[in-house]
């Protein structure tokens, strides 16, 4: 089941800092990100791996389907969604100059991915 998460930020006058690393219940194994997003993208299920999306810039509509459908829109960088391999999901862009940052804890593998809901 998908689930919401804040992460802890610490601000000031200079600026801030946004901190992940005990944050998740999984090893990190892959780190990419996703920009130039047109149309939807996702549309897929994973056997194995746990993804955590971030919004850096810009704001992005994740649609999570399982058992249950939610909607979360992601447009500031101390918020993710930490999504099950069971989670259906998809994507889209809302503004220009969107990044998506996506923390996995498996490396690529075609085999990993179920394209039929």
């Amino acid at each position: 089941m998908s689930k919401a998460i804040y992460i802890p930020t610490f601000s000031n006058s200079k600026g801030s800092l946004s901190v992940i690393e005990s944050l998740l219940n999984f090893s990190i194994k892959r780190v990419y990100y996703i920009y130039n997003i047109r149309g939807v993208r996702g549309q897929h299920k994973h056997f194995k791996t746990i993804q955590f999306f971030i919004c850096l810039n810009g704001k992005v509509e994740l649609t999570v389907k399982n058992k249950y459908q939610k909607k979360y829109i992601l447009s500031k960088p101390n918020k993710g969604i930490l999504l099950q391999p069971e989670d259906w999901h998809e994507f889209k862009s809302l503004k220009k100059n969107t990044v998506l940052l996506v923390l996995a804890s498996h490396k690529f593998s075609e085999k990993d991915y179920i394209y039929e809901k």
